[in-house]
């Protein structure tokens, strides 16, 4: 089996080719020979070099546009069990098959729908997919053409090594590789809005190598089921660009209120930032689950797909990315408002019926059969009057 060794560099060198060259990645590559079917990965110590924070201090990249596209990667996380729909998707579908596989807003599953709003921004062949093994039966029909692309895990941990495993695998092959994370179950309105949104991400996040973005959705209502962005100074030159001032995660209806009054953002967890920052960010917040994650031997099956052995996830316990790293991290981040976009991140069967009343005006005759449809909203029992 061919092996590829990837280092955290105590001695950080630019990479030749890089879209960045003012910035010194502080991760090298000793490839023995190139091959996904087996990664070992190492550390080494590493001090990051002394940079100014200040956004206004960091030089702009000029760099064409086709090398800097060559470096964007996605990654879609697909994986949850999608608990809070599970009578909604029994009761439509006969099944307990997670929402990120159902067709609730049109024709398309929500991951087919992810997988096009990724597509539009990064190309195909870069993009991975975060999967779940007991759900091989509905993402297969999907991502069948995608097999390489398919990072499987044994079970369901959280978001943390979902997230980290599908870095470790892009750091390995593009050490400046700049990363859009894209949960699966969002409805965004238009979608021609929020994929300006994100470009511009892309392009702030190129200049701001030491930052992770994440995209804030203008609020509508003090909701208690969302994760909120505390906002600090904002960022001269950047319209909509604000410091992180704190994470406040499903908070109670007088703070939820008290965030509404103050200008604080849903958070959507779409996150853009170099592969480097992400990592070593996990390295400050959560080092333990990343030996964990560097000690594996990950294996292709005959299909092709990523499989994560079962040892290594047996020994990890949940770990929610927002919550474990992103809350301890906040002097890392940075916050991108959403302006002019409706979002939902279709979490509760009322989302869903709001959402699709909201976008079609009425609701579709699988949700008009399904009982709580009568009853979840006012407008939802007049549409189905």
């Amino acid at each position: 089996m061919r092996t590829q060794e990837f280092i955290y560099s105590a001695n950080p060198t630019t990479v030749s080719g890089s879209s960045a060259p003012s910035i010194q990645p502080p991760l090298t590559i000793a490839r023995t020979e190139r091959d996904w079917g087996r990664v070992l990965v190492k550390t080494k110590p590493y001090r990051q070099p002394v940079e100014s924070t200040r956004l206004g201090d960091v030089p702009k990249r000029r760099c064409a546009p086709a090398i800097r596209e060559r470096h964007r990667w996605g990654i879609v996380l697909a994986g949850g069990d999608g608990v809070r729909l599970r009578e909604l998707t029994q009761n439509v579908w006969g099944d307990y098959r997670p929402k990120q596989f159902c067709p609730l807003l049109g024709n398309r599953t929500l991951l087919e729908e992810t997988r096009h709003r990724a597509e539009r921004s990064v190309s195909s062949e870069q993009i991975l997919y975060a999967v779940t093994r007991a759900h091989e039966c509905y993402y297969l029909p999907s991502l069948a053409d995608r097999p390489s692309q398919r990072i499987v895990q044994p079970s369901n941990k959280g978001t943390a090594p979902a997230i980290l495993s599908a870095l470790m695998h892009i750091a390995a092959t593009d050490p400046n590789a700049i990363v859009v994370i894209l949960p699966c179950d969002h409805y965004y309105s238009p979608e021609s809005a929020f994929t300006a949104a994100l470009e511009l991400a892309f392009e702030i996040g190129t200049q701001q190598s030491r930052s992770v973005l994440l995209l804030g959705a203008e609020p509508k209502s003090p909701e208690v089921e969302y994760g909120w962005i505390e906002l600090g100074e904002t960022i001269s030159g950047h319209s909509g660009l604000f410091r992180v001032g704190g994470f406040r995660e499903k908070p109670p209806l007088p703070l939820a209120e008290s965030l509404f009054r103050a200008g604080s953002l849903w958070n959507t967890f779409v996150m853009v930032g170099y592969v480097r920052t992400f990592l070593e960010m996990a390295w400050a917040t959560v080092p333990s689950l990343l030996q964990l994650l560097e000690s594996r031997e990950v294996t292709s099956s005959p299909s092709g797909e990523i499989r994560i052995p079962d040892a290594v996830y047996n020994t990890i316990a949940p770990t929610d990315f927002s919550r474990q790293v992103l809350c301890a991290a906040t002097e890392r981040l940075l916050a991108l408002r959403l302006g002019n976009i409706e979002w939902s991140d279709l979490g509760d069967p009322y989302r869903v019926l709001v959402t699709l009343l909201e976008k079609n005006g009425d609701l579709p005759s699988w949700a008009k059969l399904w009982p709580e449809a009568n009853t979840s909203t006012p407008q939802a029992s007049a549409a189905t009057a």
